[in-house]
């Protein structure tokens, strides 16, 4: 279990646009984190619900988030830095409310030459909200993850 983790430490994200609360877990290519959705959310809208662009970039901050913690583990001191190349078939089934809490499970795949091509599901309760690939590019002190 990684909750105990201040999740600042593993992503360099901060307010007011910070998408992820938890790491729940993280073993092996897979990791589990977690976000209570708030009104004052950055990606909050007027109908109360969290926006599609909101759930997208959970599930990048999430990978994010898995990418910090494995550096972590390998003596990083700061978090990695990021970026998203590809969002491919993401879907949302709908879009969270506020008062939501959304596990998201991340799995990474295949890496080539630096981009990590990797899937994630977002779920409120038992509900699966979203699901996308993504193709990301991660970068601790000068080197790819």
């Amino acid at each position: 279990m990684t909750s105990d983790i201040d999740i600042k430490r593993l992503i360099p994200q901060r307010e007011p646009i910070l998408m992820v609360d938890k790491l729940l877990s993280a073993e092996s290519d897979t990791a589990v984190s977690q976000l209570t959705v708030r009104a004052d959310n950055y990606f909050a809208q007027e109908d109360g619900t969290l926006a599609e662009t909101g759930i997208i970039e959970h599930i990048a901050q999430s990978a994010s988030a898995f990418a910090g913690y494995k550096a972590m583990t390998i003596g990083a001191e700061e978090p990695p830095v990021g970026y998203i190349g590809e969002v491919k078939k993401f879907r949302c089934l709908r879009c969270p409310h506020i008062g939501e809490t959304l596990q998201t499970t991340i799995t990474f795949g295949t890496e080539v030459e630096g981009v990590t091509i990797l899937t994630g599901e977002t779920y409120a309760g038992n509900e699966m909200v979203a699901s996308t690939q993504m193709k990301i590019y991660v970068q601790v002190k000068g080197s790819a993850l």
